[in-house]
């Protein structure tokens, strides 16, 4: 296997800096690895680099021309979600564009996706309020025995949620585009696997209704004003994906007007979003600051996919997660 010269592109955002640590150390024991530095002279950085390693996909469009120009050869962009990656200026430039399929971060959305149910259904938001007042034995919680949940797009983390759900007793249904695999329908055996043209029953059964798209053109407001009049009052909407799966203007306005149970929300059209909203301020509105596929664990699997990959293009051998434009 021949050595790579490798370009790491770190997250602009500095929290991220354990997920930098987790591969730049597996990285650099098989390639000649550099770090990018934003505040240098771009230009000879991308010097005698053939592969770049884009921390969230964050590459702009004025360095995949410089790369380009430079030679570089592939990208791997270490986000599962393309709606913030510049796919089509990175194809058109001929580079190579591999991404990290989903269920390397499957695990970690599945555990938020099944707390916010949790929360939800013991009211935590309220009880915590109790707790600090000296008041107990308020609020009752609901029990998920019985109930459904509803999951629009049956993937890896949904399947996983699915795992976690079943053992509270909870009625699995799924809608998806593609066939599942035989495998997994017989393992997780769902009350009711439709396509797309039954979500607008999936949504007015739901209990409690998870998200689990790619944002694309087709799937942008999936949840919109006349999807969120189907749910039941008492339902809570789960959103792990992507912010604008979800007409927030249209779920904003249900949660304070009490037509919907309830939400827990990780992703937002805005991000950061207006904190000072009053639906934030809503005991059944539950918040994360985009950190449901944030764990160690996928921080790990992430990094050694990118490793792998690596390897395989030095050995010649075909990439994992390659993105067509059909993805686009």
């Amino acid at each position: 296997m021949r050595t790579l010269n490798v370009l790491f592109l770190p997250h602009p955002n500095d929290v991220l800096k354990s997920w930098n640590t987790e591969i730049t150390d597996l990285i650099s024991c098989t390639h000649n690895l550099s770090i990018f530095d934003r505040s240098a002279s771009p230009e000879p950085q991308f010097e005698n680099i053939e592969v770049i390693v884009d921390l969230g996909g964050n590459i702009t469009k004025d360095l995949i021309s410089i790369a380009t120009a430079a030679g570089v050869k592939y990208l791997q962009a270490q986000t599962t979600g393309l709606d913030h990656v510049h796919v089509e200026e990175i194809l058109n430039a001929g580079l190579t564009l591999a991404h990290c399929p989903g269920h390397l971060s499957s695990v970690a959305l599945a555990q938020s996706a099944m707390m916010f149910i949790l929360m939800h259904a013991h009211k935590y938001a309220e009880a915590h309020a109790n707790f600090a007042a000296g008041k107990l034995y308020s609020p009752t919680g609901t029990e998920l025995a019985g109930l459904t949940l509803g999951l629009v797009g049956f993937g890896s983390s949904a399947q996983e949620l699915a795992r976690r759900a079943k053992p509270f007793g909870l009625k699995i249904h799924a809608v998806d585009i593609r066939p599942i695999e035989k495998e997994i329908l017989t393992e997780l055996q769902p009350d009711f696997l439709g396509a797309p043209d039954d979500l607008d029953q999936l949504v007015a059964s739901s209990d409690y209704l998870s998200l689990h798209l790619h944002l694309t053109p087709y799937t942008h407001h999936t949840i919109d004003a006349r999807r969120l009049d189907l749910m039941k009052t008492s339902a809570c909407l789960i959103n792990i994906a992507r912010g604008e799966l979800v007409d927030e203007s249209a779920l904003y306005q249900a949660l304070n007007e009490g037509r919907l149970g309830g939400a827990g929300l990780d992703v937002f059209t805005q991000e950061p979003p207006d904190i000072n909203l009053p639906v934030y301020q809503l005991p059944n509105v539950f918040t994360m600051p985009h950190t449901a596929g944030s764990t160690n664990g996928t921080a790990r699997n992430r990094a050694q996919f990118a490793a792998d990959n690596l390897d395989r293009y030095a050995r010649g051998e075909p990439l994992e997660g390659v993105v067509s434009t059909r993805e686009i």
